[in-house]
């Protein structure tokens, strides 16, 4: 069918980990160094932290404390009441590249991945793993061999869908009382995994490869192919049911507005880190859709 896509707001760098939170959309520009948060329509935006080392995730804290990843010292942060900013836990000794995205879970427990290898020095992919920090600080290792963890939700089952960029795929588990995961599957798989470590033919060999995401009272998820310029919406088992290409690279998405069913798209040319800097060319758009959001983030 087709959709009216809006721009909210223009004149960014590179937008990252949409959240809706209290009303507002929240986002991270990774080369502006800052988190913003804005109204639906865009209107009053907000610098709501700056974060030297480039922020990523976000979620909040059972306390409405704000968590932000701190992607090139590889720690996570925690804004307190009086907006200064904190370190909360840090992965440095864990996390083998750029922290990146993350979900919290209404316990406090962020699960958070990394890229794994250095992506912007041209290294060669390997596999990472998946961290859980708890509200103390405490950093737990809770999965292993996971290819360039992206964005992730929590279902209101207790289920974590994790975008596995580099796989084709989205695995889930079960996240047991503790915090723990078990009972690993896949839950969407879109191709096979790449047969090279080369980024450049692991990119080409991507059928849909998931960056930022959320999810929807259907159980479906909406996903940013990082390669192919478009949002899908994915059912269990991976079949496609919905997609919305917006003329330019897209990132990340998350559904929310008044009514749950606005889903924003970070939007950007390409996702390469000097031609980002250097120019203020992304944006955040906005669709409407069917079915509103569910779950976290």
């Amino acid at each position: 069918m087709t959709r009216e896509v809006r721009t909210v707001i223009s004149g960014m760098h590179f937008l990252e980990s949409p959240r809706w939170h209290d009303g507002r959309i929240w986002f991270s520009d990774f080369y502006a160094h800052q988190v913003h948060s804005a109204r639906e329509d865009g209107a009053d935006l907000r610098i709501e932290a700056r974060v030297a080392q480039q922020p990523s995730g976000l979620g909040w804290l059972p306390d409405g404390r704000l968590l932000i990843v701190s992607m090139r010292d590889r720690k996570l942060l925690r804004r307190e009441a009086d907006g200064t900013l904190v370190t909360h836990a840090d992965l440095s000794a864990h996390a083998g590249g750029h922290v990146n995205d993350m979900v919290v879970d209404a316990h406090g427990r962020a699960y958070v991945g990394d890229f794994g290898f250095d992506l912007m020095g041209g290294a060669p992919f390997r596999p990472t793993g998946l961290w859980r920090v708890d509200p103390d600080g405490s950093v737990h290792p809770v999965a292993s061999d996971v290819w360039f963890p992206n964005g992730a939700v929590i279902t209101p089952e207790g289920e974590l869908r994790v975008c596995e960029t580099f796989a084709n795929r989205v695995t889930a588990f079960d996240i047991a009382a503790d915090g723990t995961l078990r009972n690993r599957r896949t839950w969407a798989k879109f191709g096979e995994p790449p047969t090279s470590t080369d980024v450049g033919e692991a990119v080409g060999q991507a059928v849909v490869a998931g960056d930022g995401c959320c999810l929807d009272a259907e159980g479906a998820m909406w996903i940013a192919d990082a390669v192919h310029g478009r949002v899908v919406r994915v059912r269990e088992g991976g079949e496609i049911v919905d997609q919305i290409q917006p003329g330019s690279g897209v990132f990340a998405c998350m559904l929310g507005g008044a009514d749950g069913k606005t889903l924003f798209i970070c939007a950007a040319p390409d996702f390469h880190e000097h031609a980002r800097q250097a120019a203020a060319e992304a944006s955040l758009l906005a669709v409407r859709v069917e079915v509103p959001r569910a779950g976290r983030p």
